[in-house]
């Protein structure tokens, strides 16, 4: 390959990769459910990044979803992030763990991306359990939430976090895991998606 087609393939992937995140961005303002205090159900916003990853691997998997994480960030910002209270030192961790981490790990949805369908649905599975723990340990670490949740008085901040992000991360893992999985089986968007080096 001449140094010119180097280049273009970079540029390409590059051009595709602003276009994922720019679909993601779009798809995550569509809200199915949101929470009160964080979190969402999207119209699978998140299948963008893990198609791409899948497609161009980890290594530009996670450089398109580190773009997506500083997007949902601005996102966050505009929905009042700066407005929560938290001492400088919590909000930094906030930002870490729950946008640039959270959306980062997408990236690793490719990680399996060899292996064909199954593998590309177990790399967007553990992509997506990756951001769940992420929320995870925000909530036990930095919001140390208790209280009323489903019915439950729930007195441990470990069982709250994992039961509250649970509540939107579930949904939006199966959501977009069936919906990998339909458009993996076209054969138009196999075509499109196979790995590519």
């Amino acid at each position: 390959m001449s140094k010119s087609q180097v280049r273009n393939k970079k540029i390409f992937v590059i051009v595709e990769g602003a276009v994922m995140v720019a679909l993601a961005t779009v798809l995550s303002y569509i809200r199915v459910y949101k929470l009160p205090t964080g979190g969402s159900i999207t119209l699978l916003s998140m299948l963008p990044i893990v198609l791409f990853s899948i497609k161009y691997g980890i290594k530009y998997g996670l450089g398109v979803a580190f773009v997506y994480s500083l997007v949902q960030l601005f996102q966050g910002i505009t929905d009042g992030l700066f407005g929560w209270g938290l001492s400088a030192p919590m909000l930094i961790a906030c930002i870490l763990l729950d946008y640039v981490l959270a959306f980062s790990v997408l990236g690793f949805a490719g990680m399996f991306r060899r292996l064909g369908v199954r593998g590309w649905v177990a790399g967007t599975v553990i992509a997506m359990l990756l951001r769940l723990l992420c929320h995870f340990a925000s909530g036990v670490v930095i919001w140390k939430s208790v209280g009323e949740i489903f019915g439950l008085n729930i007195t441990k901040s470990w069982l709250y976090s994992i039961l509250y992000n649970g509540s939107y991360m579930l949904p939006e893992i199966i959501f977009t895991t069936v919906a990998a999985i339909i458009f993996l089986k076209l054969p138009q968007i196999k075509k499109l998606v196979s790995p590519r080096d």
